[in-house]
C-alpha cells in the first residue's frame, strides 16, 4: 500500500523477532555500549508466544552471553541424564549404542528446556539493560533508504478490511529506523525472504532445505517419568515415505515433550506429516509411556535443514540475518538455539564496532566472517553431508556413511567434500499418479487426535475481519493444477488444517481457514507450484504457546 504517511522513530539498532537470536543481539549490544538505543519487535502477543523448539539446549551461547545465568534464575534447570537412540520397527525397536555415535551427538552437559520460557527470561534481562521490547508488533514491510540500503521496518499496522482496504479503525503503524536492522524472524521469515531476494544473498549458496516439526506436551503418570531422559528415534512409521524422526524429552513436573520431524523433500504428495506423527504415538514403546497421561499443548513449525552449504550471505546493506532466518540448525543434533544465540552475539559485536566508527547502513562483513569461520561455522561444517546423504540414499546410508563422515570431520578430515542438496522441497514433490495413496488410521482421541482438536491446544487466534495473511500468487492454481496433478497436497502438508478443497467437480473451491494458522510456514515451502506466500497477520495474532 503506497501513499501512507507514518511517524518514524530512530534507533541505533532495530531487531525483528524476540527469539534467542534477536534477544541475544539486543543484550549484547547493551552490554557493549549502554548508550546504544535498541528496540526489539515481536509479532507474538507476548515474548515466547510464537517460540516452538524441541528443545535440548547446548548452553554454549548462553554461557558466552550471560555467564552467570544460573545465579540470575534462567529457566534452565533440567540437565540431560540419559541419552537414547532407537531405530523403530512397527512392533519393536533396536537401540543404537551411544559409543557408535560421533561425540557431537552426546547430550550430556546440555539441558531440556522450554525455549519459550528461556526467551521470556532473556527479554527480562534485555529490558533491565534498557532494551525496548514491543510484543504484538508485526513487521509488515521493509523500509529502504536513498541508496537502496535497509533503513528500517514498518510495524504495528492494524485495521485493514478483508479486501486489504483501510477499515474504519485503521492504524498505519510506524516506521522504525535503525543504523542497522537485524532480522531474527526465525525460519522462512517474510521480511528475510524479501531481503534475500532483493540482494541475491543466496546466489552462491545451495538451495535451502526444510523439515516440519510438530510437538505435543504431555503430562504422564509419575511412575513413568524419568526426568532428564532424552530419546531420539528414526525409522517407523515414515520408513521409505519420507525422512525424519522423533524426540521424547522428559522435563520436570511429570511433563514430556513428544515431537516428530518430517523432512519436507518427500516425493509422494499423499504423505500426511501430521498423521505420521499421530501414528508414531501408537508405537508400543511410545504408547506405553503416554498411556494414562494427557496432552496439554500442541504446536508446529518449519525447521531449516540445509545447513552450512545453504546459508546465504548473512550481511546486507543496512543489516543482517540472524539464527534460523539464515538456517543455522545442526540437523543431526536437532539443535539451532545455541547457534542462534551465537549469531546474535556476533552481529551485535560487528554492529557496535561499526557504529563506534561512525558507520551506518553498510554491510557488516565482519559478522559474515565471524559466523562462517567461528563456532557456528565449525559446528555446521562437521555435519554438512548428513542431510544430502539422507535425501539421496535414505536413512541407512545417512547412518552409515553420514556417521563416518561426521566422525572424520570431527578429526578434521573431510573425505566427501561438501555434497549438494539438489531440488527445493517444493520441486521434489512428484505427481500423485506416480505414488500410492497412504491409508492412515483414524485418531483414537486418547493417544492420537484430529488436527482441529489439536490446534485448539495451540491457543491460536486470528482476528477474522483482517485480510488473510496466506496469499495466493494465482488463485486458480490450487483447483486447476495442484488438485488434479498432486491430489491437493496442501490439505495434508499443513499441520493445522488451514487448507481444504470443498465441493466436487466444477463446483470445487479452495478454502483457506487462516484463523487456524500456527505460523509454521510449511505452505510457503512445500506447495509444489510455489503459489502460497506466507505473510504476517496483524500483531498479536497466531498461536499463544504456554511453554513450548
Amino acid at each position: 500500500m503506497t501513499g501512507i504517511e507514518r511517524e518514524a522513530m530512530e534507533y541505533d539498532v532495530v531487531i525483528v523477532g524476540a527469539g534467542p537470536a534477536g534477544l541475544s543481539a539486543a543484550i549484547r549490544l547493551k552490554q557493549l555500549d549502554a548508550d546504544l538505543s535498541v528496540v526489539v519487535l515481536e509479532k507474538g502477543s507476548e515474548v515466547g508466544a510464537h517460540i516452538l523448539s524441541g528443545a535440548v539446549l547446548d548452553p554454549i551461547g548462553l554461557n558466552k552471553l550471560i555467564p552467570d545465568w544460573k545465579e540470575k534464575g534462567a529457566p534452565v534447570n533440567v540437565p540431560v541424564k540419559e541419552d537414547n537412540f532407537y531405530m523403530l520397527g512397527e512392533a519393536g525397536q533396536i537401540r543404537i549404542p551411544n559409543f557408535a555415535m560421533p561425540p557431537l551427538m552426546n547430550n550430556h552437559g546440555n539441558y531440556i528446556v522450554s525455549m519459550g520460557n528461556v526467551c521470556r527470561w532473556m527479554a527480562e534481562q534485555a529490558e533491565e539493560l534498557g532494551v525496548e521490547i514491543f510484543p504484538g508488533m508485526s513487521c509488515s514491510e521493509v523500509v529502504y533508504g536513498e541508496n537502496g540500503e535497509v533503513k528500517g521496518v514498518v510495524a504495528g499496522e492494524f485495521g485493514k478490511n478483508p479486501d486489504g482496504t483501510q477499515g474504519p479503525n485503521y492504524e498505519p503503524g510506524m516506521e522504525l529506523h535503525g543504523k542497522y536492522v537485524f532480522l531474527g524472524e526465525g525460519v522462512r521469515g517474510s521480511l528475510s525472504k524479501q531481503v534475500i531476494a532483493k540482494y541475491a544473498l543466496d546466489a552462491k549458496s545451495d538451495v535451502q532445505k526444510y523439515g516440519l516439526g510438530m510437538k505435543e506436551i504431555w503430562e504422564i503418570v509419575p511412575e513413568k517419568h524419568r526426568i532428564g531422559t532424552v530419546t531420539h528415534t528414526m525409522g517407523w512409521p515414515l520408513d521409505s515415505n519420507a525422512g525424519g524422526g522423533s524426540f521424547i524429552y522428559h522435563l520436570d513436573n511429570n511433563q514430556v515433550y513428544v515431537g516428530f520431524v518430517v523432512h519436507l523433500n518427500y516425493k509422494n504428495p499423499h504423505v500426511f506429516p501430521y498423521m505420521e506423527f499421530q501414528r508414531f504415538k501408537h508405537h508400543p514403546m511410545v504408547a506405553e509411556l503416554l498411556k494414562g497421561g494427557k496432552r496439554v499443548a500442541y504446536g508446529a513449525r518449519a525447521i531449516s535443514e540445509g545447513g552450512f552449504q545453504s546459508m546465504p550471505q548473512l550481511a546486507f546493506p543496512g543489516g543482517a540475518l540472524l539464527g534460523c532466518a539464515a538456517g543455522m540448525v545442526n540437523v543431526p543434533r536437532i539443535k539451532g538455539n545455541h547457534n542462534a544465540m551465537l549469531s546474535g552475539i556476533a552481529a551485535a559485536d560487528a554492529a557496535c564496532e561499526a557504529i563506534k566508527a561512525g558507520r551506518s547502513g553498510d554491510e557488516l562483513a565482519d559478522y559474515n566472517a565471524a559466523v562462517r569461520k567461528g563456532e557456528i561455522g565449525r559446528d555446521l561444517k562437521k555435519v554438512r553431508n548428513v542431510k544430502p546423504l539422507w535425501s539421496k540414499y535414505g536413512l541407512l546410508a545417512s547412518l552409515g556413511i553420514g556417521g563416518a563422515d561426521m566422525w572424520m570431520n570431527t578429526l578434521g578430515i573431510g573425505i566427501l567434500g561438501t555434497l549438494k542438496h539438489g531440488k527445493s522441497d517444493a520441486l521434489a514433490t512428484e505427481p500423485a499418479d506416480k505414488h500410492k495413496v497412504i491409508d492412515y488410521p483414524k485418531p483414537d482421541g486418547k493417544l492420537s487426535f484430529d488436527r482441529l482438536t489439536n490446534v485448539a491446544f495451540s491457543f491460536t487466534n486470528h482476528e477474522e475481519s483482517q485480510p488473510s495473511h496466506l496469499r495466493l500468487k494465482d488463485p486458480d492454481i490450487p483447483v486447476q493444477v495442484n488438485l488434479p496433478t498432486y491430489a491437493g497436497p496442501s490439505a495434508r502438508y499443513c499441520p493445522a488444517g488451514v487448507y481444504e478443497f470443498v465441493g466436487t467437480g466444477e463446483d470445487t473451491k479452495f478454502q483457506i481457514n487462516f484463523q487456524n494458522c500456527v505460523h509454521c510456514k510449511t505452505c510457503d515451502i512445500k506447495d509444489p507450484s510455489e503459489n502460497i506466500v506466507w505473510t504476517v497477520p496483524q500483531g498479536g495474532d497466531g498461536p499463544n504457546y504456554p511453554n513450548m
